[in-house]
């Protein structure tokens, strides 16, 4: 019988993903030849390759574990016979039909460890949708590897003979190699009908979920958690086009799953005083820079507006198309909306998430189409209603702080994992059971309880809700004061920042005395992260003028210059009270006009921008007593300059503002020089300046 031509097995190898036969055999052959081993590389090689397949670990899915399996023992046999053909390369070259056979035998072992890590990578429900073609391809390598052992000359090599014996039985075992897909495609079709079923709003019978489950070997909360990632993951990377929509609704049912099957008790890191140090919990809290203003998430996709302030994508989109105009933090009016990308902050989020084992979507596509795509999955939406549902009536049962805390735990995730999920948490009447939690004596559970409402405000409908809960507030405000950790404390505040977006609940907060008190002290006495959220609650607060009397007199002023070196957001406050009404307040410090300068010297460039800012308001509603300090700070005048000409364009036009001031007050001055009373600083006002 006319056997094959070995090299006619490498060029049936299929091409790369994306790449058509065509393209891929003209770009294969453009490429260089790599050097090609020696006979002796060439066998060591072999053995080592396929020793490393026959220790090969567990399949990563019980359902491939025949198919897998099969890989493992054909490679202890060539193994074996390897041991043999090493020695026979150590005495001299091998025969030319010899050497070409072995290296497409290399080829093959090559490509059959390329599947096994490419199955190990997986997710299971992955490995399960693409079964078929995963048994398919393990069926054709072990075509190939018979055909290639059928024409290697043993007979010229001079082996033994049980060498000779192993290898015809390799080759006889591979040619008897018949994968049966049955138990595979009777699985993956009871999980898809699963899907359907929850698509019909059937809510899923608990013993047929743990069975099917099981068969996929996903049976504890470890390995349910890793599918979830896993299956995330490979949706942001758009892995398998074709299987996408079950993907999005199988992770959908596991979180359902997961709540339902294998509730756990939360990591210990969530009750300990100071989870920022804390290496084998979760991972620490993201520098407050890293989050978005607006959802308080980790930024993804960091743009610029024209403000100078920093958003991610999806969120100020969001907030653009509403139809507002302005800076969400800022307030300020934007004349152009256009969003230009900080890859300098994307790139650190990414180094952040990598460090800290953070998963963070590749590319803003590969995250807005897998959200859109979740919104229109019936079974995804109805798999997430069922889980909030579930679990909003179980904390309703829970009596002991142990049972609360791992219910609590799920809805703090839950509500982190999107908007529609934030809404059937809402829908479900979480709200009015997590306020009494806030006041636990648990440190978990009373953390779990107030980042679970932080999740949950940001959603607009969400907000109203806890508004409207009896003693939501004073209970975020007891959290701010009495909670038991500072990541604790730091999440209320940014749960006062988040209510306080909308108009009416910002007044409301604002007249609440305890409210701004508590966010004082936290700026006051809290660490950089508490620190800077209070201070955002604040200038949020600021932006109402009826609160600014009790901001004032609650001391906000102050804790803003006492921090203004250390958070930008600082400056940004004193300007928002100068402008409604707290200029007296801010200039009756000692000190603060000189601070305010020294900010617009030295700080940040949002800092710069807002600390001349205030400074323009300072002098323009207290008049001339302000100017007098202003120029009475040096070097002023040459800072006032330098931001004309290197800051952003609300700060330069501000710099311009404070200089038109600072030349007036010059030239008033020069103009009572007949009573000796010229100002030294108007000499050395520099003559760009001086100009009119």
């Amino acid at each position: 019988m006319a056997m094959p031509n070995p090299r006619s097995v490498l060029t049936s190898a299929p091409s790369p993903p994306g790449c058509s036969s065509s393209s891929w055999s003209a770009a294969e052959s453009m490429a260089p030849a790599p050097a090609s081993p020696s006979d002796g590389e060439l066998l060591r090689s072999l053995h080592r390759l396929a020793r490393d397949l026959s220790a090969a670990a567990e399949t990563p899915a019980p359902f491939l574990r025949g198919a897998l399996a099969s890989i493992t023992r054909r490679s202890k046999l060539l193994a074996a016979a390897f041991d043999d053909l090493v020695l026979c390369a150590a005495t001299g070259d091998l025969p030319r039909s010899a050497s070409l056979c072995l290296r497409e035998v290399l080829f093959v072992l090559q490509r059959f460890n390329a599947l096994a890590t490419d199955c190990a990578a997986r997710s299971r429900m992955r490995l399960l949708l693409h079964s078929d073609e995963i048994e398919e391809e393990v069926r054709e390598l072990h075509q190939d590897l018979a055909t290639l052992l059928d024409l290697l000359p043993v007979v010229e090599l001079g082996l033994a003979e049980d060498v000779m014996d192993l290898l015809d039985l390799a080759s006889r075992q591979c040619r008897r190699f018949a994968p049966s897909a049955q138990a595979e495609q009777a699985l993956k079709a009871r999980v898809l009908s699963l899907i359907q079923e929850i698509e019909r709003e059937i809510v899923p019978d608990r013993e047929r979920l743990q069975e099917i489950l099981e068969e996929a070997g996903i049976n504890d909360p470890p390995s349910c958690s890793k599918e979830i990632e896993s299956l995330e993951r490979e949706i942001g990377d758009r892995a398998s086009e074709r299987w996408t929509d079950a993907m999005i609704a199988l992770v959908g049912l596991l979180r359902y799953a997961k709540c339902v099957l294998f509730s756990a008790t939360p990591r210990p890191s969530d009750s300990r005083p100071d989870p920022e140090v804390d290496e084998e919990g979760e991972p620490p809290a993201p520098p407050p820079d890293f989050r978005c203003p607006i959802t308080l998430d980790i930024m993804r996709d960091p743009v610029v507006v024209a403000s100078g302030q920093t958003y991610d994508r999806d969120s100020i989109s969001r907030w653009f198309d509403s139809g507002k105009s302005t800076c969400p933090k800022t307030g300020q009016v934007l004349t152009v909306l256009e969003l230009v990308p900080n890859k300098a902050l994307k790139n650190l989020i990414a180094k952040w998430c990598r460090e800290n084992g953070v998963a963070m979507e590749s590319s803003a596509a590969s995250r807005s189409e897998p959200a859109q795509a979740v919104a229109a999955n019936k079974a995804a939406l109805e798999a997430a209603r069922m889980t909030a549902s579930f679990l909003v009536k179980k904390l309703s049962i829970s009596f002991s702080p142990d049972a609360a805390n791992r219910v609590v735990h799920d809805i703090r995730l839950l509500s982190k994992s999107g908007a529609d999920s934030r809404a059937f948490v809402g829908e479900a009447g979480a709200v009015p059971l997590l306020v009494p939690l806030l006041y636990s004596e648990d440190a978990g559970l009373q953390l779990n309880a107030v980042t679970a409402l932080l999740n949950l405000s940001i959603l607009e409908a969400n907000k109203k809700r806890i508004m409207h809960a009896e003693g939501a507030v004073e209970a975020v405000a007891h959290i701010m004061s009495a909670g038991a950790t500072w990541r604790a404390k730091e999440n209320a505040a940014a749960a006062v920042l988040s209510l306080a977006s909308v108009h009416t609940y910002r007044r409301r907060l604002g007249r609440n005395l305890s409210i701004v008190e508590k966010l004082v002290h936290l700026v006051r006495t809290g660490p950089t992260s508490t620190k800077k959220d209070a201070l955002a609650a604040l200038l949020s607060l600021a932006g109402e003028r009826e609160n600014v009397g009790k901001l004032v007199s609650a001391g906000v002023a102050q804790v803003a210059l006492s921090a203004i070196s250390e958070e930008e957001t600082a400056a940004a406050v004193l300007a928002a009270l100068a402008k409604r009404g707290g200029a007296e307040a801010i200039v009756g410090i000692d000190g603060a006009v000189a601070r305010l300068v020294a900010e617009m010297r030295r700080g940040t460039e949002w800092a710069r921008e807002n600390a001349t800012a205030a400074l323009v308001l300072l002098c323009r509603r207290l008049g001339a007593r302000v100017v007098m300090q202003v120029m009475a700070v040096p070097g002023v005048e040459w800072a006032i300059w330098e931001l004309m000409g290197t800051g952003t364009e609300r700060a330069r036009r501000k710099a311009a503002s404070l200089g038109r001031i600072c030349r007036r007050w010059a030239a008033a001055s020069a103009a009572d020089g007949e009573r000796g009373s010229v100002c030294p600083a108007a000499s050395v006002v520099p003559p760009a300046m001086m100009a009119s």
